[in-house]
């Protein structure tokens, strides 16, 4: 089973670097960049119910808040700080998948590992879909930024657990198979009306 847990970050002095338990994956941007942020980027739903993971996800920001302290912001936390993460049930009628979870949003600039069931590397966005269920691995920490302050959750790798129904209404994939076989005769556009 899929278990939460807490690492030092790559500095090895605070402990911001998490992976989740089994979360479900949402507004996946893995195998290209998303164009809005130019970022590699997803959302992971973590259940309120997993408060192990909750409680990791807490600890994580608290120690980007005080690398930030220390590193970034004139030793002071801001008073309005930005973090990635927001509670579900505040847009569940909108998405109603969301209800009942944390959202963690992560982005990279670089490619992500990402990985299918029997641990190998996956090459395919459609196995990796909204609705499937992962496991990440994300890093939170601080920036500084134009004016804003905050703490961001950095994507280093996901890998798929299960699968799970599809968000946003999508059915089963169509594969080559599910079509016949094409006629060696060529009969043309014109019986189509074409």
């Amino acid at each position: 089973m899929a278990q939460a847990k807490l690492t030092p970050n790559r500095a090895g002095d605070y402990d911001t670097h998490l992976r989740t338990g089994k979360v479900r994956l949402s507004f996946p941007h893995l195998f290209d960049k998303y164009d809005k942020s130019g970022k590699y980027q997803a959302q992971f739903l973590i259940p309120k119910k997993d408060k192990e993971c909750i409680k990791l996800l807490e600890h994580a920001i608290e120690e980007a808040k005080n690398y930030g302290k220390a590193t970034k912001w004139g030793n002071t936390i801001p008073k309005k700080l930005k973090v990635s993460v927001k509670d579900g049930d505040e847009d569940a009628d909108e998405y109603p998948e969301q209800e009942g979870h944390m959202i963690v949003t992560a982005k990279s600039s670089y490619k992500p590992s990402v990985y299918d069931k029997d641990g190998t590397e996956a090459f395919d966005a459609e196995e990796l879909y909204a609705g499937c269920y992962v496991q990440a691995i994300i890093e939170a920490y601080p920036y500084d930024a134009d004016g804003s302050k905050g703490v961001a959750f950095a994507l280093l790798g996901v890998k798929k657990l299960a699968e799970g129904e599809r968000f946003g209404g999508g059915g089963v994939p169509v594969s080559d198979d599910d079509f016949d076989e094409a006629d060696d005769e060529d009969e043309g556009d014109e019986d189509l009306g074409i």
